[in-house]
């Protein structure tokens, strides 16, 4: 089988090149290992494919070059995907911090993704394995489970390590190894945080408790969300947010209470309340479970007015600034993205081409650019995608 180009991955980035590619009259081929497409885009946000962000920059992606996506994101916006979803009629709406939503169901997308490729004439195999990649004068020459194709141009859309149990592999890196391309030490992202020892001993047991709205910190580095305890450690949206910029070793701090000085806060309330013990007034601002876990582990429960001004405000700045030991992450099988990959200095940021082996293509979360929570990740699908997409 002879085409013009081969696509390796069905997911986000490998269906939005192939529709881009597919328009201008090549004849594409998309591949994919996985029994159907877009998987990780049928589980996403809930089953409700946050799709894209109103305020995507390229300062909210991860990548060992800064200036590596500018050029891709600059060339399809938000604006881009929301014209491509009014144009199928699909509802969606907005959540907190521009998190674009689908109304219905994630499935919504996929099919929007396939009803483009129909469209534009492009194949698409599932259950089909890679099993070798030769480089030859014309092409490329591939052996896969369902036969022999020959291709003038080979995309890598495989994605990265995340959620293997989803069918994720290291396949697109072993590929760029093979065309002589650098791959950067790869590491879960957008992952919860495991803690251990006593650390773990003393939270464990709140595991369900949640904040709506604290600030997590690692060095200059800070994001606001919900914080939710689990068995192993802590969860939510800022943990999630600062687990792509935590090392093992790090220092990492939550603000409980973000917008309020509690040591100030718990001086007035021992003025107006002088007879309210310690827990009782920190179960006003925090879950009352947490409340009384941090007087029995840091604190005695006295009523306010036995304490000396000093003693309130290094329990506020405790709280402000809460220490966290974090000794590990829940590793690739619950992180939402691969931070690493493909090194972007053997790529061209305007066509994701390899400067190596004219004709090779890498894009998406293979390559070594990591977006932030919500609807980051899968804008970068789209935009390196339709980079490729248009020029292969």
């Amino acid at each position: 089988m002879k085409v013009d180009v081969l696509i390796i991955g069905a997911g986000a980035a490998g269906l939005m090149c192939a529709i881009a590619a597919g328009q201008r009259g090549r004849r594409v081929l998309v591949v994919d290992h996985a029994n159907k497409v877009g998987k990780k885009i049928l589980m996403s946000g809930g089953g409700h494919c946050n799709f894209t962000n109103l305020g995507i920059t390229p300062s909210q992606y991860l990548c060992s070059n800064p200036h590596f996506p500018k050029s891709a994101l600059a060339r399809f916006t938000p604006a881009d995907f929301i014209a491509l979803v009014e144009k199928h009629g699909l509802a969606y709406h907005e959540k907190e911090l521009g998190q674009l939503f689908c109304d219905g169901s994630s499935r919504q997308i996929v099919q929007m993704l396939l009803n483009e490729c129909a469209a534009a004439g492009v194949t698409i195999e599932t259950s089909c394995g890679i099993e070798r990649v030769h480089k030859i004068t014309e092409g490329f020459d591939l052996r896969t489970t369902r036969g022999e194709v020959r291709t003038e141009a080979l995309v890598v859309a495989t994605g990265g390590l995340s959620i293997p149990s989803m069918g994720a592999t290291g396949f697109g890196y072993e590929i760029a190894r093979q065309f002589g391309h650098d791959v950067l030490p790869t590491r879960p992202g957008l992952v919860p945080l495991t803690l251990s020892g006593s650390h773990q001993a003393h939270y464990k047991d709140l595991a369900g408790v949640t904040l709506p709205g604290v600030e997590a910190s690692v060095a200059k580095q800070s994001f606001r969300g919900g914080l939710l305890f689990t068995h192993r450690g802590l969860s939510g949206p800022s943990i999630l947010q600062i687990s792509s910029y935590w090392q093992p070793g790090d220092s990492l701090h939550i603000d409980l209470l973000p917008d309020q000085d509690v040591g100030e806060w718990l001086l007035e309330q021992r003025t107006a309340r002088p007879l309210a013990a310690l827990k009782t007034v920190l179960g006003d601002a925090l879950p009352k479970r947490l409340a009384q876990r941090f007087c029995e582990q840091w604190f005695d429960s006295r009523p306010l007015q036995q304490y000396r001004s000093a003693e309130l405000r290094l329990i506020g700045r405790q709280l402000n600034a809460w220490p966290i030991i974090a000794s590990g992450t829940e590793g690739y099988r619950t992180a939402e993205v691969t931070l690493g990959g493909v090194d972007t200095d053997g790529l061209s940021s305007s066509t994701l081409q390899s400067k190596l082996v004219p004709g090779l293509y890498f894009i998406g979360e293979v390559v070594d650019v990591t977006g932030w929570l919500g609807g980051y990740n899968f804008h970068w699908a789209w935009a390196s995608g339709q980079a490729a997409g248009q020029v292969v």
